[in-house]
């Protein structure tokens, strides 16, 4: 039978906690199934152990990793995922204790991301992330990379083993590939930087699509923008910046751009190495923070949300609350009162969400009526390339034009207004 007429079979997982009271465990392991599932996984079981603190060794209690094992070997697990970051010696341990691969949280997303990437800067945002991940673990990952003691004859004392030699060996191997891609990714964000200065130059104001992931930041920018963007019911289904023109029913022109969606206890790491990503916020002129309100945890959501932000340096930008999916929950109370309930699949409240926008940013540009003399056409293509033209009518003493215009280049035309 060829590859293409198989049938995909999800690899089979269990999830594993220690509920150690810090946060919500509950909420934090269904979001953990949720990310499973997005990375092609069927999660089968969960179990969760009450403890005052992880075991240093084994993350849980020796009796509650057997009863683990047994229910893995019952139900056919592949491998077991745990909803807390693993040191290399505690994944090295759970991995004899259950005898089959062990994947922690932060690895769970790294690989969703690695498989989600799409533009190089992704790529090599992601690669960064896991060798940042892998680095303090290597001593964890696997048997061939043991230390190995041992006492040298004819020599001054101990001597090192092939293995710690591999593990010297794959530790500067790691470190010299962090460097080489920090440079990469230095270059890719000058030239970030260089877009942004031109859209700053160009005065056109940038509106930043941000929230949690799978909240349906990508579906309102394809409702508003007509783009056709990668928008799926998973987490983390945009990974990568997407930036599109639109005009506004004012008439002025706005880039909204949607970024990667934000997930509690987003790895450190994760953070950092998608910093250049997240900061388009940081640059944007109005932020909407995008919530799904359907979800119980919505308010949850929006806190992780305003953490992100203020961790990035947004508390200054204006921002605006959307309560996406309303749709699915008519019902639902706002209290908020200035935020907005919209629904980017049947676009509802999406028109005025843009009105809103279109208040936000009026101090931005003027409603003008010209005739422009035919020796000043120049002004004509500057009209259209940085504003926006609405009528134009050729006539005998000039062109006529309505249009919108951005305040600061108001003053090239004030000498040619024309009053009907």
């Amino acid at each position: 039978m060829e590859d293409k007429d198989r049938k995909f079979t999800p690899e089979k997982v269990m999830l594993l906690a220690a509920d150690c009271g810090g946060f919500d465990r509950e909420r934090s392991m269904a979001e953990l199934w949720a990310l499973a599932e997005s990375n092609e996984m069927q999660p089968v079981a969960q179990v969760v152990q009450k403890r005052e603190k992880p075991d240093g060794a084994t993350y849980l209690g020796e009796g509650r990793l057997e009863e683990a094992k047994a229910l893995c070997e019952s139900l056919e697990v592949e491998t077991c995922v745990f909803d807390d970051e693993l040191t290399g010696v505690q994944l090295r341990n759970l991995e004899q204790a259950l005898d089959r691969p062990v994947l922690d949280r932060t690895g769970l997303i790294l690989e969703i991301f690695a498989k989600r990437a799409v533009t190089n800067e992704g790529k090599l945002q992601t690669e960064l992330a896991r060798l940042h991940y892998r680095l303090p673990r290597l001593i964890g990952l696997g048997g061939d990379l043991s230390r190995q003691g041992g006492g040298g004859a004819g020599g001054g004392g101990a001597r090192r083993g092939a293995g710690e030699s591999k593990l010297e060996y794959d530790r500067r191997h790691i470190r010299r590939r962090i460097e080489a891609l920090q440079e990469k990714l230095e270059e890719l964000q000058l030239r970030r930087a260089q877009t942004r200065r031109s859209r700053q130059k160009n005065g056109v104001p940038v509106v930043a699509l941000v929230g949690y992931t799978n909240v349906g930041k990508s579906s309102l920018l394809n409702r508003i923008c007509g783009a056709e963007i990668f928008a799926q019911d998973m987490l983390f289904a945009t990974l990568d910046p997407t930036a599109r023109k639109t005009t506004l029913p004012s008439g002025l022109q706005v880039i909204f751009v949607d970024t990667v969606g934000f997930v509690s206890r987003l790895p450190h790491n994760l953070v950092e190495a998608f910093k250049s990503t997240l900061e388009e916020a940081a640059y944007a002129d109005l932020i909407l923070k995008v919530c799904d309100l359907a979800d119980p945890e919505c308010a949850s959501q929006l806190a992780v949300t305003d953490d992100v932000l203020n961790q990035l340096g947004c508390e200054d930008i204006p921002q605006t609350v959307v309560y996406n999916k309303a749709d699915k929950a008519p019902d639902a109370v706002l209290f908020d009162t200035d935020a907005l309930r919209i629904s980017a699949a049947t676009g509802d409240g999406v028109e005025t969400l843009l009105q809103k926008i279109d208040e936000i940013l009026s101090d931005r540009v003027r409603c003008i009526q010209i005739l422009l003399p035919y020796d000043k056409m120049n002004l004509a293509n500057i009209l259209r390339e940085r504003g926006t033209v609405t009528e134009e009518e050729y006539r005998d003493a000039g062109l006529f034009c309505r249009a919108t215009v951005r305040r600061e280049d108001l003053h090239l035309f004030l000498p040619y207004q024309y009053l009907e």
